[in-house]
């Protein structure tokens, strides 16, 4: 049964920055507007501030600030787009002077991109710049001033054009550099190797937002419940516009499941069956589909709508019986987590409310 009470919605700002061209509107698009990788090739640059506000879980609002960043001089070459270039250099020299407390005050998250292939993040050798690698560092001085409490994750990004036996060494490197122009925020920061092309991307992006979800223990205690009743290899739970993993549980089969980039896969599979859907249907309705089974002689895979905001995807044994059982459990457990998703947007809202005395 859906709770009638109002809970008021928790807004968290997310900062995505780094570098004109790094990538960051083409991530952003694929993640929360539906857009597929061959198709963002068509967007342009972003002048100034681009702010989108995503409705994630509910009660969940995520403001993100997609920043403009400064060109780099091989986008000065033809006369036709410099004053574009001049502009972005105008805006991220004043989001560090002028606006960095309108920009950098009450940030949850921020997200800085590196193009994997910049010629402007180096340490200084060979007589390259290492203006990349200034300019995410006086973002952090910022953020310290402003937000120390925010969440830092970087993006090393188009790592499909780096050989795949260089990527290791690639990302150690890069995650070296950028650890050490984190400041304070050094230990805590998050790095991850990204493409547009694999599902690097939802792996990078299902931690970030998974790190602003609120009481997420609870909803943790739900699944293990459903997974035990189920007997279930795995249960794992998406937020059904975008597909990101919120989180799963898995038995002791599970955990030897040896892929283990496997919810990722996940999510970036059932993300495209759900879009083409709507070539179908001529439908834009993010609620394309109601539940979707596998049966097979090794097990049975239901995908099924358990709240408004969620899907659960539950592996579990073989058999007939197995499957019915599955979908009544299912079926049950709806009214259980639409009841967790209240309480847990209730014990943060009672939360904040105590902070603030």
């Amino acid at each position: 049964m859906e709770t009638s009470k109002k809970v008021k919605q928790q807004k968290k700002k997310v900062l995505l920055m780094g570098k004109s061209g790094a990538g960051k509107s083409s991530m952003r698009s694929i993640i929360f507007s539906n857009h597929v990788a061959k198709d963002v090739r068509r967007l342009g640059a972003t002048i100034d501030v681009d702010k989108k506000r995503v409705k994630f879980l509910g009660n969940l609002l995520l403001d993100i600030w997609d920043c403009g960043g400064y060109a780099p001089d091989k986008h000065l070459v033809y006369a036709s787009i410099t004053d574009v270039a001049t502009r972005q250099d105008a805006f991220t020299e004043s989001y560090l002077t002028s606006q960095k407390s309108y920009v950098f005050g009450d940030v949850g998250v921020l997200i800085y991109v590196f193009d994997v292939e910049s010629s402007d993040f180096t340490d200084g050798a060979r007589g390259n710049s290492d203006r990349d690698l200034q300019t995410y560092g006086s973002i952090i001085s910022a953020l310290d001033e402003y937000s120390p409490n925010a969440r830092i994750f970087t993006l090393v990004h188009k790592m499909d054009l780096v050989a795949n036996e260089y990527r290791n060494e690639v990302i150690r490197n890069k995650t070296a550099a950028i650890t050490a122009r984190s400041g304070r925020f050094a230990r805590t920061i998050g790095t991850y190797a990204t493409s547009i092309w694999d599902e690097t991307l939802y792996r990078a992006w299902g931690s970030i937002v998974n790190s602003l979800i609120p009481n997420l223990d609870i909803v943790e205690e739900g699944l293990k419940d459903l997974q035990r009743v189920i007997e279930a290899e795995e249960v794992v739970l998406f937020e059904q516009n975008t597909f990101l993993t919120v989180t799963r549980v898995s038995s002791e089969v599970g955990d030897e499941n040896p892929t283990g980039d496997r919810y990722e896969r996940l999510s970036n599979i059932i993300k495209t069956f759900k879009n083409s859907l709507s070539s179908y249907t001529e439908s834009n309705s993010s609620h394309q589909f109601d539940s979707f089974t596998i049966k097979t002689g090794i097990f049975n895979l239901i995908i099924n709508r358990l709240t408004y905001n969620t899907y659960v995807l539950v592996v579990f044994p073989p058999g007939e019986a197995e499957l019915q059982c599955a979908r009544l459990n299912i079926l049950s457990a709806k009214e259980e987590f639409a009841r967790i998703e209240s309480v847990a947007e209730a014990a943060d809202d009672d939360f904040r409310n105590l902070r603030g005395r």
